[in-house]
């Protein structure tokens, strides 16, 4: 049963560990555990299985829309769908007038209700588990998080979570209609690198790329390994102009600085270029995804080390 939020806070209380006590509060010694040091939303089911949204102090709202603090892409979520408040121990949530409504524990909630460890708030397909962490039970999701999700070379997101995003983002943009771009990439001559100076050196020549297109991206954006050489960059509410800002920007980027050689000396690295926005025709998002592909086809052909569109 929810609960309705009373005229006066309670007096703080420390927050009890959810379901099982963690290794941190076993390493403690003794009969207390470690008290966590923070609560945090878990994603139990959904398209952020996994993801960890930890929870400041003061206010933080849950949507799709991309000043929200708690981003969750899904079609039954409203842009602003929920608030969540953390305050002097105590978490609230209040549901803002959503179309599909918030459920806690099952039951729809209506005006502000209090949550405990433990509890379970579901929001379109996801349901989301308040949890109050300690730091080792926080690194330990995190691990798990980037074991399933993140590519371990470069630390962007995987082939399965890139692909499972945009298609995600696609949907969602056809439904609302909002813009949304993608950037196919390939580093340049990348079997050379490999062959003229071992895959040692081509490893840290992805990482490096790595690293350097993390700098490029916005908080809503997202990039993936897809291949071997091969990286897709999702970028919602941006068209094509858009686009292309981005693309020449990280062609600066990248190759703004020679990456070192393990062996010694340096080597260039430049990338190629395909972007690509979605169009009314696009009734699958395989096809936008082969137009940014064909933008990356003609940058190579005409050269390497540019940006051409699809």
């Amino acid at each position: 049963m929810t609960r309705k939020r009373p005229a006066a806070l309670p007096p703080p209380q420390v927050p009890v560990l959810a379901d099982i006590p963690t290794l941190a509060g076993i390493m403690a010694g003794g009969g207390d555990p470690m008290v966590p040091s923070e609560w945090a939303l878990v994603a139990y089911a959904g398209a952020s299985l996994g993801r960890i949204f930890p929870l400041l102090p003061g206010e933080a709202i849950i949507g799709r829309a991309p000043d929200v603090q708690v981003t969750l892409l899904d079609s039954e979520v409203s842009r602003h769908h929920a608030r969540i408040t953390f305050d002097g121990g105590q978490v609230w949530l209040e549901d803002l007038g959503s179309t599909n409504g918030t459920l806690v524990n099952g039951e729809r909630s209506r005006g502000a209700v209090t949550l405990g460890a433990g509890d379970r708030v579901a929001i379109g397909t996801h349901v989301l588990k308040l949890v109050a962490m300690d730091p080792l039970e926080r690194a330990f999701h995190m691990t798990l998080l980037d074991l399933s999700t993140k590519d371990p070379l470069t630390g962007l997101a995987n082939r399965n979570s890139a692909i499972g995003e945009f298609q995600t983002r696609f949907g969602l943009s056809v439904r609302y209609g909002r813009p949304l771009s993608v950037v196919m990439c390939d580093l340049d001559h990348f079997k050379q690198t490999n062959d003229t100076y071992g895959h040692g050196a081509g490893d840290f020549m992805l990482q490096t790329f790595g690293e350097r297109l993390r700098t490029t991206l916005r908080e809503a954006d997202l990039a993936g390994r897809i291949g071997g050489d091969e990286f897709l960059v999702i970028l919602p509410e941006t068209d094509l102009s858009g686009s292309r800002i981005f693309a020449e920007r990280l062609l600066k980027v990248i190759g703004a600085t020679p990456v070192p050689l393990p062996a010694g000396g340096q080597m260039e690295v430049t990338c190629s270029l395909g972007i690509a926005e979605r169009i009314p025709g696009d009734l699958e998002a395989g096809l936008l995804l082969a137009r940014a592909d064909a933008g990356l086809y003609r940058a190579k052909m005409e050269g390497r080390n540019r940006v051409c569109s699809g």
